[in-house]
């Protein structure tokens, strides 16, 4: 990569965050505490139901968290937002958040780097500006011959001494790769974290963890299908873990949703603080606080994340729709949750042709109750094997109902069920036929 890696390492390496701090010669620093996290996805909504509130109520607990545990640094694996070009309420959200974390932290470097959710561009605009505050924000690879690159970013501990290098690279776009031969996808990326490791190693000193920040897939790890993008870029959806050079002490990722880790711990997804999905209901939601003692060994612990609003399947599997709407009618909601941290429901339902009016029915059994209908899971019965479907008896004149008849057209169409309002509207008109006749 074109100016990727300093061509004169001939200058002494300060510590800086405004001109207000001063600066320090490098020296090793006793102990370095970080706190890791990623995927937020401000501005997410939830099947029509906007998460504001939940986000709010995290990012207050993560306040909580920084003033408690008064750690060096916050590294924030990227995909902040939702989309890449997020709404004002989210921007509120992020803005208010960087400005009382550096009120109530008054050491504090926050490190950012963009998700594959994120516009690079959008995200490292106020960079200028944050920098001086201590809030380095990383939309693009970039290097400048004969300088640090700012992705390099040197983390001191409380005592004002260097205790790690964190090298803070955001999801690598085509663009972000070495230019020269146009490798493959993982050869690139492999190529951008060995020369960033190179460029690092060239700074440290005995006694300094090198940590590196990503957002990508690694192979292996656990996908959430119904909110995480698949990242295919140059035929390639997930990376090997063997991109990340053994040199580094810790990786912090970001992008997969469910917390998980590899290599005995040093490759970690601290994992989404909320789950963006209802098949993310069990997922252990956590952020990972890392400490570094003065002779840079790590050593890296989970915190979980308090869930701001329960997100439910009520009833816990698929149920004829009386046993559906029983099980939401027995449904307890304790205490009088504020608006916006309702519980999160959605409804499984196994059902039948003549099932009319699910929509109000289902209403009808949760009125009253404080809670966030978010959508009913529709679920028809049906036979799954081919050899059996061959074997399907025929129908005599008699059998030839438009019920049975519906039914079948189903069973041989390819993809998931109906939605329910399809389902609903057929026994509605049939329901309206036979009265007329009568």
């Amino acid at each position: 990569m074109a100016g990727f890696r300093p061509t004169n390492l001939s200058f002494r390496v300060t510590v800086s965050r405004s001109p207000l701090r001063g600066q320090r010669d490098l020296q090793l620093s006793e102990a370095v505490k970080l706190l890791h996290t990623s995927d937020w996805h401000l501005g997410q909504s939830l099947h029509g139901h906007g998460r504001e509130a939940e986000h709010r109520a995290f990012l207050d607990w993560l306040l909580e968290q920084l003033q408690q545990r008064q750690p060096d640094a916050l590294l924030i694996a990227g995909d902040i937002f939702d989309q890449a070009n997020p709404g004002a309420d989210a921007l509120r959200l992020y803005y208010g958040f960087l400005g009382q974390a550096l009120k109530r932290c008054q050491r504090l470097s926050i490190v950012v780097i963009a998700g594959n959710h994120d516009s690079p561009g959008r995200i490292e605009a106020p960079h200028p500006l944050l920098q001086g505050l201590g809030v380095h924000v990383i939309g693009h690879v970039r290097g400048e011959p004969g300088q640090t690159p700012r992705w390099c970013i040197p983390i001191a501990g409380s005592d004002g001494e260097i205790g790690a290098w964190v090298l803070a690279l955001p999801f690598l776009r085509p663009s972000d790769l070495p230019q020269r031969e146009a490798p493959a996808y993982l050869e690139g990326v492999a190529e951008v974290y060995r020369e960033a490791v190179d460029t690092a190693l060239s700074l440290r000193l005995p006694g300094q963890a090198l940590i590196a920040m990503g957002h990508l897939h690694v192979r292996g790890g656990q996908l959430s299908e119904l909110s995480e993008r698949k990242l295919v870029i140059g035929g390639q959806e997930a990376l090997e873990a063997s991109i990340f050079p053994a040199e580094l002490d810790y990786v912090a990722l970001g992008h997969l949703h469910l917390a998980q880790s590899f290599d005995g711990g040093r490759i970690r997804y601290s994992g989404s603080p909320l789950p963006l999905s209802f098949n993310e209901i069990g997922y252990p939601h956590q952020l990972v606080e890392l400490i570094i003692d003065g002779s840079g060994k790590l050593s890296a612990e989970p915190v979980r994340v308090p869930r701001p609003a329960p997100i439910l399947r009520v009833p816990a599997r698929h149920l004829p729709l009386p046993e559906a709407l029983a099980a939401l009618r027995a449904l307890e909601v304790p205490g009088d949750p504020p608006r916006g941290l309702e519980p999160l429901i959605e409804v499984p339902i196994e059902l039948a042709l003549a099932d009319t009016d699910v929509r109000a029915q289902v209403d009808q059994a949760l009125a009253g109750k404080r809670v966030r209908l978010a959508r009913i899971d529709p679920l028809r019965r049906k036979d799954g094997s081919a050899a059996d479907a061959e074997r399907r008896p025929s129908l005599s004149l008699s059998e030839l109902r438009p019920d049975i008849l519906f039914q079948r057209l189903l069973d041989d169409q390819p993809g998931d069920a109906p939605e329910a309002e399809l389902l609903a509207a057929f026994g509605e008109l049939l329901t309206q036929i036979e009265q007329a006749e009568h």
